[in-house]
């Protein structure tokens, strides 16, 4: 008899213990689909955020700024699938116009605002910077110039390349077109506006770029980040156009890539979503990998 009160005994206190391990494991399972579950919920609140805004952002102008402006949309897109945002590679003067008279969310200009900009209300946003290439044909000799001889070669007081060390052969320039953000800022930085003789006068850069590529007594002068291998970017004082040398200034021939917006008025949420976002550290290598130097 008393055999049997202790086995049921230690069966009781078994039981009991059993049903303690099972409740607590019950417990620590219910706790962790609780957790999975708030996780989730958090996880999906996160991204019904990042998705809330929508609409299309118009931007247009400057075509030296078309890989930086196609890299920051394409990422941007990507994480804001409700937005479109669109460019028109019309000039810098076509972007300050279009966000002045409203048909642009935001214009693109690869120069700083004119201090009569500036008087209608216009702001500008540095978003990059850009040194401005001096590109040679391919089998020209010449690998460095100084400012004062790149302006000589513009305004047609050196006419042949042997005067810079360079093959007997008469010197082209090839330029962009007036109102153009790279001829703007390369005639301020080397000090040539309106003194330049242009044998062709471009409305891109992509063109210059070809047809320097295609004569080997051209010369002419492009984007930093539209430099290949078709055309030759020569030094300019011994110091080569690069992200460093333009970040730190001793590369002299570089300008802004700008915002143009209105001085006082808002953006739609979409367009002031595109705005912050290609000003921040997360957009600095695309920035950097599209050829330009990231201001953050």
């Amino acid at each position: 008899m008393k055999r049997l009160k202790k086995v049921m005994s230690i069966l009781t206190v078994s039981t009991v213990v059993a049903a303690a391990l099972a409740a607590c494991g019950s417990s620590t399972s219910s706790s962790s689909v609780a957790e999975q579950s708030s996780s989730s919920a958090a996880e999906e609140s996160s991204a019904a955020e990042e998705s809330t805004v929508e609409g299309n952002v118009a931007t247009g102008g400057s075509t030296s700024v078309e890989k930086v402006i196609g890299a920051l949309s394409e990422a941007f897109m990507g994480e804001n699938t409700a937005v479109t945002v669109t460019y028109d590679p019309t000039g810098s003067s076509a972007g300050v116009t279009g966000a002045e008279d409203g048909t642009l969310d935001i214009g693109l200009a690869s120069r700083s605002l004119k201090e009569e900009e500036v008087a209608k209300g216009l702001k500008e946003t540095v978003f990059a910077l850009d040194g401005i290439a001096i590109v040679v044909n391919n089998e020209n000799t010449v690998e460095d110039l100084s400012l004062e001889q790149i302006a000589q070669l513009a305004t047609g007081e050196i006419t042949n390349w042997s005067e810079v060390g360079g093959p007997d052969a008469p010197v082209v320039l090839i330029g962009r077109e007036a109102g153009s953000g790279t001829r703007d800022g390369f005639e301020s930085v080397v000090d040539v506006e309106d003194a330049c003789v242009y044998e062709q006068e471009l409305t891109s850069t992509g063109a210059v770029m070809t047809a320097v590529a295609g004569n080997p007594n051209a010369f002419g002068y492009v984007s930093l980040a539209s430099v290949d291998e078709n055309v030759k970017a020569i030094t300019v004082g011994g110091v080569e156009a690069s992200e460093e040398t333009v970040k730190d200034g001793t590369y002299l021939l570089q300008r802004p890539f700008v915002f143009v917006t209105k001085e006082g008025e808002e953006l739609s949420a979409q367009a002031q979503a595109f705005y912050d976002f290609a000003l921040s550290e997360a957009a600095a290598d695309l920035v950097r990998n599209a050829g330009a130097v990231p201001v953050v």
